[in-house]
C-alpha cells in the first residue's frame, strides 16, 4: 500500500513538473519573442556547382527529443517502456537537384517517428524500417505542368508528414498511424489551373510487391483554401504474407480514402480532414471478418510572431470489428487500438524557430474506450489513457 502511495505520488509530481516545465518554456518563449513558425522551415538551402549534374541544394536537420509519459506500453528494455528517456529524432541529409528536365531527392540518415497511442521507438528502430535512404528517387520534368517520380517515396495518403520536422506537432496522431509512410514505385503527376493530382503504383505499406494504386487530387479555391482528396488500395488481393511487408501486411491489403481541407491566411493554417479505412477478410492472412476504421481530426499553427508558433490537433477514431471474431491483433497492428473501440486525442505543440535553431514542447493526451480487459497502454497493456511530454530542439541548414 505504501509503495503504491508513493509510487502514485511521484506520477502526479511528474505530471505537475512535466505541464509546468512545458508552460515554462511558453512563456520563456514569448518573452523571448523575435518573430513565423508555421510549422518549422528549413533555412535556405547550400547551393553547389556539380558538374554535369549542374546546381544541386543541400540541407540537413540534426535533433533529438526528451520525454515523460504515464502507462508506458513498450516491451521491456525498449526506449518505449521508460517514463522517462531521450533519442534523436533527425539526423537528415537532404541532397536536391530542382532544375532541368532530370531532377532528384535523396534524404539520408537516421530518423523517427514518434506517434500516440503507440510505444516510442527508438531511432534505431524506425531506420531500421526504411534504411538510412528513406527518400530517394528519380524525378523527370518534361513540362512545368508534368513530371515523373521513380524510387523510394514519401506517401500521397494523409495530411501528416513521416518525419518530425516536417510537422506542426513532435508526435504523429491517431489516423497517420493507420497510413503507408513511405513506399516504393512510380508517381505521376499533372496540375492545370487550380487543379493537382497525383498517380501512384507502388508497393503500399514497403512490401516489395507492386500492387498498390494510390492517387490525390486537389483543387485550389482560391489562395486561401484548398480542398483536397486522397485513396489507396490494392489492386487484386494481396500478394503479400504476414511476415512479408515492412511493418503492416494488413495495410497492404486495406483500402483507405480521405478529403481534406486547408486554410491558410496570415497567421492562421487550419486544416481538418476524414479519414475512412476498409480491411477486408482475408484467409491468406489470416484476417477472419472484414472490418473498418474511420475518424476525423483537426490540425491548427498559429503563428504569434515570425518565431514564434502554436500547433494544436484534437483527432477521434472509431476501430471496427466485434468482440470474439479474433481482430484484436489485427486491429492493434493497424492503429495501435484493439478492435471494437473508439478513442480521441489532443495535443499542443508551442515551438520557438530563430533561423536553423528550433526549440518546441509538447503536451498530448489520449484516452479510449474499449471492451473490457482490453486497452492499448502500460505494461499490460490494458490501460486506456495515456499523457505525454515531449521537448525537441536541434538546428537546420
Amino acid at each position: 500500500m505504501l509503495l503504491c502511495s508513493v509510487q502514485k505520488n511521484k506520477t502526479v509530481f511528474l505530471r505537475h513538473r512535466l505541464i509546468g516545465s512545458a508552460c515554462l518554456m511558453l512563456c520563456g518563449i514569448a518573452i523571448a519573442g523575435v518573430a513565423n513558425a508555421s510549422p518549422l522551415t528549413l533555412p535556405n538551402p547550400l547551393t553547389f556547382s556539380a558538374g554535369l549534374l549542374g546546381k544541386i541544394d543541400v540541407q540537413g536537420i540534426a535533433s533529438g527529443m526528451a520525454f515523460y509519459q504515464d502507462n508506458p506500453q513498450g516491451s521491456p528494455g525498449t526506449l518505449g517502456a521508460k517514463r522517462e528517456g531521450a533519442d534523436i529524432t533527425n539526423g537528415m541529409v537532404i541532397i536536391q537537384k530542382e532544375n532541368g528536365p532530370i531532377q532528384f531527392d535523396i534524404q539520408a540518415g537516421a530518423y523517427s517517428f514518434p506517434t500516440l497511442a503507440a510505444s516510442i521507438p527508438s531511432a534505431s528502430r524506425s531506420t531500421s524500417e526504411f534504411g538510412a535512404l528513406p527518400v530517394a528517387y528519380l524525378k523527370i520534368v518534361p513540362s512545368s505542368n508534368f513530371s515523373v517520380e521513380i524510387g523510394q517515396l514519401p506517401t500521397l495518403i494523409g495530411v501528416e508528414d513521416g518525419f518530425t520536422y516536417q510537422n506542426i506537432n513532435i508526435e504523429r496522431g491517431l489516423l497517420w498511424d493507420m497510413e503507408p509512410i513511405i513506399s516504393r514505385g512510380i508517381q505521376f503527376n499533372a496540375s492545370a489551373g487550380p487543379l493537382s493530382a497525383s498517380l501512384s503504383l507502388n508497393d503500399g505499406y514497403f512490401s516489395n510487391h507492386y500492387n498498390v494504386m494510390s492517387g490525390s487530387l486537389s483543387y485550389a479555391i482560391n489562395g486561401s483554401n484548398t480542398l483536397g482528396f486522397y485513396a489507396d488500395g490494392a489492386l487484386g488481393k494481396s500478394r503479400t504474407t504476414s511476415n512479408d511487408s515492412a511493418y503492416s501486411s494488413y495495410g497492404n491489403e486495406s483500402q483507405i480514402y480521405g478529403v481534406d481541407y486547408e486554410y491558410s491566411s496570415g497567421p492562421w493554417v487550419i486544416e481538418p480532414y476524414f479519414q475512412y479505412m476498409h480491411t477486408p477478410k482475408s484467409t491468406h492472412l489470416g484476417i477472419p471478418h472484414a472490418f473498418d476504421n474511420y475518424g476525423g481530426a483537426l490540425l491548427a499553427d498559429y503563428s504569434f510572431t515570425q518565431t514564434i508558433s502554436l500547433g494544436a490537433r484534437a483527432e477521434y477514431l472509431e476501430v471496427g470489428g466485434k468482440t470474439g471474431e479474433g481482430l484484436n491483433a489485427i486491429a492493434s497492428s493497424l492503429t495501435d487500438l484493439p478492435a471494437d473501440s473508439h478513442a480521441w486525442s489532443i495535443t499542443l505543440t508551442p515551438t520557438y524557430q530563430s533561423g536553423g535553431f528550433f526549440a518546441r514542447a509538447e503536451l498530448s493526451y489520449v484516452a479510449a474506450s474499449c471492451p473490457k480487459g482490453d486497452g492499448f497502454s502500460g505494461a499490460n497493456g490494458t490501460n486506456t489513457t495515456q499523457l505525454r511530454g515531449m521537448v525537441e530542439t536541434g538546428f537546420m541548414f
